[in-house]
């Protein structure tokens, strides 16, 4: 009776240990390690999932669909308990998440909005039209300090135009750019405009490098650029190639005023060296904080904590919603708001 006791006792601590001891998954599908942005998000987010007492499956695609699908799929089937994703094409993934679905896997679709599925359960991103407003403010400050007053000659860059947010990105800049541009004080002087037609696909630098070499030979011949929207760091780099390369900044032939996005280290060094003029910076530590803060409270049966329910239509449903805000960064506040914030040290930068 004693030894029966024993067993008993024995089996049920081993029961309450591997109760204890048992940490749900949460299945993390990143676009590319190409950006540094996604591998600082990738970090944030594993750091903080621990933290929380989550084991993490992160995966990188290197902007492959069918990679992506295919590690998507691979969570699945392993029994994730739950799915944060950042699209490399937020259209690609509806059959993914019919069977995430099936498994009773919650989706967070992260920073980039996943479309045309009714199988997203929230969406944490940034305020990504205040980013896109915040840019083209910036251009107009940069303009205005550096060339003095209009007409200034610009171009227009976008994002991918498989990302949701580059629409946001350039619906915000033109917000603030088409009532300059319709008083003649912005001149876009190759006439290209819209997502169509200005769009970058896969945010590749050098795409936009090779764009704005067609630019400069097409339309600068006569004619000098003041300034040039870019929606992300790894555009600006390129297209500041570009401009190097026929003697922007040197000699008399001033720089032009050059925006971004992600304030990653090379355009951080680029700011310092005269060159770009502006990043925006999006805290990945935050956007992870609210990532996690989300799926603690859907595997505990709770709501999670959002900000907005109307914004981002995914052509399925309204995808509820914590938008974060943005900051935009130039010379004035780079140290206060990147260094001071922890987020680089000054060894990075210099």
């Amino acid at each position: 009776m004693k030894l029966n006791y024993l067993l008993a006792t024995v089996a049920t601590a081993a029961i309450s240990f591997a109760s204890a001891s048992y940490a749900e998954t949460v299945g993390i599908a990143m676009p590319t390690k190409s950006s540094a942005r996604w591998i600082s998000d990738g970090n944030s987010m594993v750091e903080q999932f621990a933290a929380a007492g989550f084991e993490t499956d992160l995966q990188y695609a290197e902007d492959d669909i069918p990679n992506q699908l295919a590690q998507i799929e691979n969570m699945i089937t392993k029994g994730v308990d739950a799915l944060v994703i950042a699209a490399i094409d937020g259209t690609t993934l509806s059959n993914a998440l019919e069977n995430a679905a099936a498994a009773g896997i919650p989706v967070i679709a992260y920073d980039r909005l996943i479309r045309d599925s009714g199988n997203v359960d929230y969406y944490a991103t940034f305020d990504n039209f205040k980013v896109g407003v915040q840019q083209a403010s910036s251009l107009v400050a940069g303009l205005e300090e550096r060339f003095g007053e209009g007409p200034y000659n610009v171009e227009l860059f976008g994002g991918s135009p498989d990302d949701n947010n580059a629409y946001f990105f350039y619906n915000g800049a033109m917000s603030v750019l088409q009532p300059l541009i319709d008083a003649g004080t912005v001149n876009i002087v190759s006439g290209q405009m819209g997502m169509d037609t200005v769009g970058t696909l896969r945010w590749d630098g050098a795409v936009a490098q090779s764009r704005m070499d067609n630019l400069l030979s097409a339309h600068y011949t006569d004619a000098q650029v003041h300034g040039v929207l870019s929606p992300y760091d790894g555009l600006s780099i390129g297209i500041l190639s570009s401009l190097k390369g026929v003697g922007y900044g040197s000699g008399d032939l001033k720089m032009p005023i050059v925006t971004g996005q992600d304030a990653e280290v090379p355009s951080v060094k680029s700011m310092l060296a005269g060159e770009q003029y502006s990043t925006v910076f999006k805290d990945t530590r935050a956007l992870a904080g609210v990532t996690v803060g989300m799926v603690e409270a859907l595997l505990k049966g709770g709501e999670p904590e959002i900000n907005d329910t109307t914004t981002y239509d995914n052509g399925v449903k309204v995808v509820p919603s914590y938008l974060l805000e943005p900051v935009s960064v130039d010379l004035s506040n780079w140290e206060e708001i990147l260094i001071g914030s922890g987020y680089y040290t000054a060894d990075q930068i210099q």
